[in-house]
């Protein structure tokens, strides 16, 4: 690929992501504008940006290189991502919305009524949110490193540059716009090229069938165990995801949230076609990106390898365009929602203290990610699933669902989630993809339930400790909204 057209493309998009956030300033006045842009935000709108930041380097590029490297094994990323949210609707978008809470711990705080699950919240939160951003930027690594022969690190610190203006200048509202745009940006750049190269594969089917067979890297599937566990952790990774959760508390009613969340679907499920198709293509005509080690940036290669010339650069700069739009969206939601934890707990909850916290939640993973490498976009993102899945996911199903909660139970439950899953991540780091076990490497299908048992055990143990305004509570999250009046 012209390295001068991987550059255009990026700039083009950072140079629209600015401009976009840039006119969210001028509507981004109050500390609600920018923790959640006034719960204004209607839902054709939010779900856009939702699936703007929730579609990640992992969904762009790393499902179809996985689908290249395990073939139909890999199938379970997009049906994982995407039924998590069906999860989401049926079991949390409304109720967290009529919490009235701008954050997470906000949320887990009035449920218990307890600081100290607040700050065990808070960190978890954190955590999560930065384990997530160092995948983005492990992925704009790699395509600047692809598409322009420039040093890994310039992708990085441009995402972050890019993300930082972005979200210090207008917060939610801002990033609001901007990630709507992003998804649609995405969903094209997949698109259109997959579209040319179905076209110029239309009269060459015979040897597509010839080398649907084709295994490029000879690994055998993966057991029944990997399967479940890996589900598991997409399934209850997605209800405990900080960066799509705060978007439920922009809309203007719980009816608001459930109508986002069934659009998302939609969104989801059309977007999810197209990596799929990248990666069955790249499995039948590109073998050798895999045995390369290049599987992660098939979706970069695929249309100057198949196209090539003119028509082939300007494909594959739509598709850089898009890839690095998916970095920015997705570490753009994660750095909001990081800022307004940080914000809250640490630095006053102000608009200026929003805009450090800000800073301070792009910088740290971009130390992290300068100082590791990833692989495996998808995989990787697919353990920060199970650590949420392990964590978050627990105190936000019993809090919401259970009137047994207690505070001891949340913060027993949170850090077993943790240091369990987070040790198996450790270990498996440790041990290499070749040496590590199965319940090492996927470990959600123990640690969840390992979660959520001693929540429930604890709390049981310490029923004393229900706050007394459980009622009221209850009441209030399962009590359906009144919907906005519409105006005449």
């Amino acid at each position: 690929m012209n390295p001068v057209v991987g550059i255009a493309a990026f700039a083009a998009v950072s140079l629209a992501t600015a401009v976009i956030g840039f006119y969210g300033l001028r509507v981004s006045r109050t500390t609600g504008d920018f923790y959640v842009a006034s719960r204004t935000v209607r839902p054709w709108w939010n779900a856009s940006a939702i699936g703007g930041e929730y579609l990640s380097a992992a969904s762009f590029l790393g499902v179809a290189g996985l689908i290249l490297l395990s073939g139909t094994d890999a199938l379970w990323f997009p049906v994982g991502y995407t039924a998590g949210y069906l999860m989401l609707l049926l079991f949390v978008a409304a109720p967290l919305r009529r919490s009235g809470a701008y954050t997470i711990p906000d949320f887990t705080e009035a449920r218990l009524d307890s600081r100290a699950v607040r700050r065990v919240t808070s960190f978890v939160v954190v955590v999560v949110g930065w384990l997530y951003i160092v995948p983005q930027l492990h992925g704009a690594a790699l395509a600047i490193r692809i598409t322009t022969g420039l040093p890994a690190w310039v992708g990085q610190v441009a995402v972050v540059a890019v993300v930082c203006v972005t979200v210090v200048s207008g917060g939610m509202r801002s990033i609001t716009f901007v990630q709507a745009f992003q998804y649609w940006l995405k969903l094209t750049a997949l698109a259109v090229p997959a579209l040319f190269i179905l076209l110029v594969l239309a009269g060459n089917g015979s040897r597509a069938v010839a080398e649907a067979s084709v295994n490029p890297t000879a690994m055998a599937p993966a057991g029944p165990y990997q399967n479940i566990s890996l589900l598991v952790a997409l399934l209850f990774g997605t209800l405990g995801l900080p960066h799509v959760l705060v978007r439920f508390y922009t809309n203007p009613d719980g009816q608001s949230a459930r109508r986002t969340t069934l659009i998302v679907l939609g969104l989801l499920s059309v977007f999810y076609l197209f990596p799929t198709a990248y990666g069955l293509i790249g499995r039948t005509f590109a073998p050798g990106l895999a045995k390369s080690g290049q599987a992660d940036a098939l979706v970069l290669l695929l249309p100057g390898r198949m196209i090539g010339g003119t028509a082939g650069d300007l494909l594959s700069a739509l598709v850089v365009a898009g890839a690095f739009a998916a970095f920015l969206s997705t570490t753009s939601g994660l750095v909001v929602s990081l800022a307004g934890v940080i914000s809250q707990d640490i630095l006053g909850g102000s608009v200026r203290g929003f805009r450090l916290a800000a800073l301070i939640s792009a910088v740290v993973p971009l130390g992290i990610a300068t100082m590791t490498d990833s692989t495996a976009l998808a995989g990787s993102v697919g353990l920060v699933f199970a650590f949420t899945a392990s964590t978050i996911c627990p105190v936000l199903l019993l809090g919401i669902w259970w009137r047994g909660l207690t505070d001891a139970g949340a913060i027993a439950g949170m850090l077993t989630g943790a240091v369990s899953c987070g040790g198996a991540m450790l270990a498996g780091a440790m041990l290499g993809s070749a040496g590590t076990p199965p319940w090492l490497a996927q470990p959600a299908a123990w640690t969840v339930p390992a979660a959520f048992a001693v929540m429930v055990l604890v709390s049981r143990a310490t029923q004393g400790r229900v706050p007394r305004t459980i009622t009221r509570l209850m009441t209030r999250l399962h009590t359906p909204e009144r919907p906005l009046a519409t105006e005449r």
